[in-house]
C-alpha cells in the first residue's frame, strides 16, 4: 500500500462526488429510511463499484505505459470539462433530483431492517453505474498501478460523502451550492489532467 495513492485517490474522488447525485440519493434515502441501514446499503453499493472499477484499470495497467497515461489525462479532463458544464444547471436541478430519489423511495413502499439496506444498495448501484468517479478510479489505478491503494482511497471518500449526506446533508446544501462543489471538482480533475500531461511529455 501506498499512503500518498491512497491520499490522491480519496482527495480526487471525494471533490467529484460531493457535488454528484449519489450525494442527493443518499439523503433523500436517510430521511425516509434508518440512516445507518441507508449508509450500510449504499457502502456496499460503492463497495462493488469500486471493486468493479479498480479490476479494469487493473487490467488496463497491462497496455503500454503512455497509452495509459495518455488515456488517463484525457480522462481527467473529460471530467472537468463535464464537471463544469453540470455546474451551470446544478443549482436549478437540485430539487428535480431530489423528487426523483423520493419517488423511487416511496415506489419501495414500508421497508425496514435488511430491506433497508438493499434498497439502498439497489438505488445506489443503478445511480452510480458508469459515474464519473468510477472512471475517476479505473484511470488511477491505470495509471498509478497500486490497486489496493486505489481501492482503499476511493472507497474511503465514498464512505465520507455518504456519511456526509446521511448526517449533515441538508446543512452541507443549505451552506453550499452545488455548483461551487462542481466547480472545485472541475478544478481537482483538470489539475491531475495536467499533472499526468507533465509526466507524460516533460518528464
Amino acid at each position: 500500500m501506498d499512503i500518498v495513492i491512497i491520499a490522491l485517490a480519496f482527495a480526487a474522488i471525494f471533490v467529484v462526488e460531493l457535488p454528484d447525485k449519489t450525494f442527493i440519493a443518499t439523503l433523500v434515502l436517510s430521511t425516509k429510511f434508518r440512516p445507518l441501514y441507508v449508509w450500510i446499503g449504499v457502502g456496499l453499493a460503492f463497495a462493488v463499484q469500486t471493486g468493479i472499477a479498480v479490476a479494469l484499470g487493473r487490467a488496463a495497467s497491462f497496455l503500454p505505459d503512455d497509452l495509459v497515461h495518455g488515456a488517463a489525462g484525457l480522462m481527467f479532463l473529460v471530467g472537468a470539462l463535464l464537471l463544469l458544464r453540470e455546474a451551470r444547471s446544478a443549482d436549478a436541478e437540485e430539487g428535480e433530483t431530489e423528487d426523483e430519489f423520493a419517488q423511487k423511495a416511496a415506489a419501495k413502499g414500508e421497508v425496514h431492517g435488511a430491506k433497508v439496506i438493499l434498497t439502498s444498495f439497489l438505488v445506489l448501484f443503478a445511480a452510480e453505474w458508469g459515474d464519473l468517479s468510477q472512471l475517476l478510479t479505473l484511470s488511477l489505478v491505470a495509471k498509478y498501478e497500486s490497486a489496493v491503494s486505489v481501492f482503499i482511497g476511493a472507497w474511503a471518500a465514498l464512505l465520507t460523502v455518504s456519511g456526509l449526506a446521511v448526517i449533515v446533508g441538508r446543512v452541507l446544501l443549505a451552506k453550499v451550492k452545488l455548483s461551487v462543489l462542481h466547480y472545485v471538482g472541475a478544478a481537482v480533475c483538470l489539475a491531475l489532467a495536467l499533472y499526468t500531461a507533465y509526466e507524460l511529455f516533460l518528464a
